[in-house]
């Protein structure tokens, strides 16, 4: 996102979180999320009314007062307060608009998941599914195939989840699924670690090991990567044999490799040099 649009987005975050105060329950709150996602839906599909309501030429007021024609009386008070306060900011470009309804709903649902104490559950189980999607390239793909309609996609992902996430953690998924704004699954689960993560003032340390670690030491790699980075880091831990020791650490972009196998390979490398 370009200036205009982050200071657009810090203002609507400011917005929806006098919205979302402690006495929304977590159903009202996924309802908020549902209502919020189809609006940004009928901007991603309709192009003429998506560059009326991000035009910056047009004075706020008259934006504000257009959507409030348009989704007044369709959906709820709260979510409509979220939408003219969207459209009434001033946007580098209308997708960064729909984007952000986008992201109010993802910020919802985290908002539902904290309320019912689940927000932890929920990373973890986002974390889970990404894992699965990195070593299952054609499930990957599968979810997403954009010439395959969504309903299809979306039975396919509830098929493969089954009941075994949080309601909360499949219509993340769902709505990452069917979005035509996302850039794939693997990185829309991404996107979403990360705003699970700065909900809660802290990065995601993704750390891949060849043997589960025990408590003492997932205590110890925590304390070491919090102290790094200077900052609260949340440890997500999975297991990969193929390392055959070591860990291999991701912290947003950055990856610390200290793998077994990848020693291997180095030593290789340097052999055959």
């Amino acid at each position: 996102m370009r200036s205009a649009s982050r200071h657009a987005l810090d203002a609507l975050r400011a917005t929806q979180a006098e919205v979302v105060t402690n006495r929304l329950g977590a159903s009202t709150l996924t309802g908020l999320a549902d209502e919020l996602y189809a609006v940004g839906t009928v901007l991603v599909g309709e192009p003429r009314l998506r560059r009326v309501l991000g035009d910056p030429a047009t004075a706020p007021a008259a934006r504000a007062e257009f959507a409030g024609s348009l989704f007044g009386g369709k959906v709820a008070d709260r979510t409509l307060q979220i939408v003219t306060a969207a459209v009434s900011q001033r946007w580098s470009t209308p997708w960064d608009l729909a984007d952000s309804l986008e992201g109010a709903g993802d910020d919802a649902l985290f908002a539902a998941a904290e309320k019912d104490g689940v927000l932890d559950q929920v990373e973890d189980e986002l974390f889970r599914l990404e894992r699965i999607l990195q070593t299952e390239g054609e499930l990957a793909s599968l979810l997403d195939e954009r010439s395959v309609e969504p309903q299809r996609r979306i039975t396919l992902l509830r098929s493969v989840l089954g009941d075994k996430v949080h309601p909360v953690t499949l219509a993340l998924l769902t709505h990452a699924v069917a979005s035509e704004r996302k850039r794939g699954i693997t990185l829309a689960i991404d996107d979403l670690l990360e705003q699970a993560a700065a909900r809660q003032a802290r990065s995601v340390a993704r750390v891949i090991s060849a043997a589960p670690l025990t408590a003492a030491q997932l205590e110890r790699l925590t304390e070491a990567l919090t102290s790094l980075y200077g900052r609260p880091i949340s440890v997500r831990t999975a297991l990969d044999p193929d390392l055959r020791g070591g860990l291999v650490v991701r912290v947003g972009d950055e990856v610390i490799d200290g793998s077994v196998a990848s020693r291997l390979l180095q030593a290789r490398a340097a052999l055959g040099a």
